[in-house]
């Protein structure tokens, strides 16, 4: 497998392939290895649901001769059921699409994200008072799936928000929808055109602005959206899909608060800037200033509350579930703590921007060193 650059920055050449080229072939797949992800954290247990979305209002902007913009959404919320059936990471098709379209045939069996063990229960009850809960949206690395975010959603429900992971139809190698229709990655085929990215940013934001209709108006997609209350919503993603963020929050008002974890950015922000609170949370050897110039230039321009945080020792998928993934498999993607600690560093520090902007909760982790976090740098307010 070739490196592109650009990929690199965005996390399609990042993702655990990246890894596995640098390693010797093992004597055989490991299909014995069942991954998991580290429990939840907050007091509630979590419940989850999977939503097919038909946007009628406009065709898909991949592949047009798609008259409906169709998107996969996994809910998760506190529930106070606390047994039976957990939701499937991924389906067995969407699993082998992910290993075969980032070659990891050699080390995972073709339903190993399938049989991924997750915390939330399926189909559970919500539970919550009407409109009392805020939700975050999240958005993928570009070529990642939205189940790469699952142990990040896990925590964020099991705190008490209402979650709301999307797949980016077109954009990874495999996406099942609730019929069985597979969607590949039409835009692999394209996505060295110096117009992609910037393309892919507005697709984000018409896609999270759809979702956010489908969960928030007269006659929401989802029975439970009875617990979202929609003055308090906040957006984080991966790779692509923070840097998306800030093209979300632009286009949308609806969205109070947004996180960036490691994606390049691209000089999105005009001069009169973003007034609504901001968090960049990157990779120390990248997002340093100086070292990507993309976040020093849209730093400079978020007039609101802001905050550039770095973790010494990650790489670009430590802020998902793939560098955890990778140390059960024994595999050394270049990191230098734990993919467990990542994971925990991403949640805490995720968990203080929204308690901070959506609940008005004090959160002093985000205002200077913590020696709970000796990894963590606070680079910039």
């Amino acid at each position: 497998m070739h490196l592109v650059p650009r990929r690199r920055v965005l996390g399609a050449a990042l993702a655990i392939a990246t890894g596995l080229t640098m390693l010797p072939q093992p004597a055989s797949a490991a299909t014995t290895v069942v991954l998991s992800l580290p429990a939840p954290t907050g007091p509630h247990h979590v419940g989850a649901t999977v939503l097919d979305l038909k946007d009628t209002s406009r065709a898909d902007p991949w592949v047009p001769t798609d008259p409906t913009r169709e998107l996969m959404v996994t809910m998760w919320y506190p529930t106070n059921v606390n047994h039976g059936t957990t939701i499937r990471y991924e389906t067995p098709a969407e699993s082998e699409g992910y290993i075969t379209g980032k070659h990891l045939e050699d080390y995972l069996s073709p339903d190993s994200f399938s049989e991924v063990s997750t915390h939330a229960y399926l189909n559970a009850p919500p539970a919550g008072q009407p409109h009392s809960l805020p939700l975050i949206v999240l958005s993928p690395g570009y070529t990642s799936q939205r189940s790469s975010l699952t142990s990040l959603a896990e925590d964020l429900a099991s705190h008490g928000y209402v979650v709301a992971a999307i797949d980016h139809t077109y954009e990874t190698y495999a996406i099942q929808f609730s019929d069985g229709r597979i969607a590949t990655c039409a835009t692999c085929a394209i996505d060295d055109e110096d117009t992609f990215f910037p393309k892919l940013f507005q697709v984000h934001a018409a896609d999270v602005s759809f979702v956010l209709n489908e969960l928030t108006g007269a006659h929401p997609a989802w029975s439970g959206s009875r617990l979202i209350d929609a003055t308090r919503i906040g957006m984080a993603g991966h790779s692509a899909g923070g840097a998306a963020a800030l093209s979300t929050m632009l286009a949308d008002p609806r969205i109070d608060a947004g996180v960036d974890m490691d994606g390049t950015t691209y000089d999105q922000l005009p001069d009169s800037g973003l007034s609504r609170p901001f968090m960049f949370l990157g990779t120390q050897a990248e997002h340093s200033p100086g070292q990507d110039s993309t976040w020093d230039h849209d730093f400079s321009r978020l007039t609101g509350w802001r905050r550039w945080i770095t973790v010494a020792g990650t790489v670009h998928n430590s802020f998902t579930d793939y560098d955890a993934f990778a140390d059960e498999i024994g595999l050394d993607l270049g990191a230098t703590i734990t993919g467990l600690r990542s994971i925990e560093i991403t949640r805490r520090y995720t968990l203080a921007m929204f308690d901070r902007h959506l609940r008005h909760i004090p959160q002093h982790l985000l205002d200077s060193a913590s020696s709970c976090y000796p990894e963590v740098t606070i680079v910039a307010k």
